[in-house]
């Protein structure tokens, strides 16, 4: 797909890291699926890979953790 941020780009599959800052959590997700433009570096997460980043993160709260930095399993 073409990049929406640089408009010049294409995508290809690839990895990026994710990080969420929730109030007093962060949580660091790393080789997390994504399309990622070849031009500006710009990521796209599925709608998929986006729900199990959120559960992760739901997880973490759930548990009292402040930080975390993980793998993401495919």
């Amino acid at each position: 797909m073409q990049c929406v941020i640089c408009k010049n780009g294409e995508t290809a599959p690839g990895t990026t890291t994710v990080t969420v800052d929730r109030n007093e959590l962060t949580v660091v997700l790393r080789h997390v699926p994504a399309e990622v433009c070849r031009t500006c570096g710009a990521d796209y997460l599925s709608v998929e890979v986006m729900a199990r980043v959120e559960k992760m993160v739901e997880v973490a709260a759930d548990q009292g953790t402040l930080v975390e930095i993980r793998e993401f399993a495919a």
